[in-house]
């Protein structure tokens, strides 16, 4: 089969599809495997070597019509979209949910499109999990932002002009961009608390050196495929007065709440912001989803009363070495589900979780309702 990876076209995404190792592996098994040039240069992956793995040099256009799986990192353009030869599979993450124009015209082009966004968290589909993989990324990432942004030691620091005390982290959402978060705060030697409305996340918290808080009265507010249900206006007014105190002691806060699909749920408001010290810092890992905070703006810092309000937008892209790697092996656990192995054929059984519940679009039609 032909498999085929482009330069990324969404700006500032410095991240490839496939990486070298992944290519050499796909033509050892005796795949044909096409890379725009410049695919991976962004991401530290030369040219040079693709073409040592085993990949041909191709223009976008030519990927476009000729692969028969088509990998990317963000959705495809209108354009490569219009180029797509008839039947292939288009791979990647398109936020389908929220992109109803762009599954339709898949469908139009009578592709089968597999959203990476929508992999099942089910234990046989973590090697596929997208969203973890690149939430650890973003989670590391956003607690050297923190720490590069407050002007203070993170560890304690003794000294011959005195003892320094360590800074204060604090992170809301205890998924996976949370966990890594608090773990590499506690690496480097501050003093973390975690807060999230599932309690089991309790447990993983503390495992990692932090403490977990938690309002006394508390209901477990865990959902669906493990990710935190909408809480109600009561609970959502509750959590805030409990943890307006903790902000307001924090030097750094991370924010990581996120609910597939839907617009970020707002964890501080204006008042809360207001309660921290002049020189503290947010990192808001979701403002691409419209913000855990009052006051955060997408890829910009605000400062509000001395507090910097940090939107980061695309985190795993300023780390886009080993973000494609993870996300390379998330396409390469794809195509082991979905390519036949011995006869080097595509095989989608809809039967299967993950097939069926990853495919938006297929012969012509919008499956699930996405592109309604």
């Amino acid at each position: 089969m032909k498999i085929g990876a482009l330069k990324e076209s969404v700006e500032k995404e410095n991240r490839v599809a496939l990486v070298p190792d992944s290519v050499e592996r796909l033509t050892k098994a005796g795949h044909e495997v096409l890379i725009e040039k410049g695919a991976g240069t962004a991401a530290g992956f030369p040219d040079y070597a693709y073409s040592d793995a085993g990949a041909k040099a191709s223009s976008a256009k030519e990927i476009a019509a000729s692969a028969d799986i088509f990998v990317h990192v963000q959705a495809p353009t209108s354009e490569q979209i219009d180029n797509l030869k008839k039947g292939c599979v288009v791979v990647g993450t398109m936020n389908a949910r929220t992109n109803p124009k762009l599954v339709a015209s898949l469908a139009s082009s009578e592709s089968t499109a597999l959203s990476m966004e929508l992999v099942p968290r089910i234990a046989r589909a973590q090697r596929m999990d997208v969203l973890s993989s690149q939430a650890s990324i973003a989670g590391y990432k956003a607690t050297l932002l923190a720490a590069n942004s407050i002007g203070k030691y993170l560890p304690m620091m003794m000294t011959a002009a005195g003892t320094i005390p360590p800074a204060k982290v604090l992170v809301l959402g205890a998924g996976v961009a949370g966990l890594q978060a608090i773990a590499t705060a506690r690496r480097l030697g501050a003093i973390v608390e975690a807060y999230d409305v599932r309690a089991a996340a309790g447990e993983q918290v503390e495992s990692l050196g932090a403490t977990f808080i938690q309002p006394p009265s508390a209901e477990d507010a865990e959902g669906a495929g493990g990710y935190a249900r909408e809480q109600t206006q009561q609970e959502q007014a509750t959590q805030r007065e409990f943890l307006t105190d903790h902000i307001a002691e924090a030097d750094a806060v991370i924010t990581t709440a996120a609910i597939p699909g839907r617009a970020a749920p707002l964890l501080m408001t204006e008042e809360m912001v207001k309660a921290m010290r002049p020189g503290s810092v947010v990192i808001d890992l979701a403002a691409e989803s419209g913000g855990n905070v009052a006051g955060t703006v997408a890829g910009e810092i605000v400062l509000k009363n001395g507090v910097a309000i940090n939107g980061p937008i695309n985190v795993p892209s300023s780390m886009p070495f080993h973000a494609s790697q993870l996300y390379s092996r998330n396409i390469m656990a794809l195509l082991d589900l979905i390519i036949d192995s011995k006869e080097l054929t595509l095989n989608l059984n809809f039967e299967d979780e993950v097939i069926d519940t990853i495919c938006v679009a297929h012969e012509g039609k919008v499956r699930h309702g996405l592109g309604e």
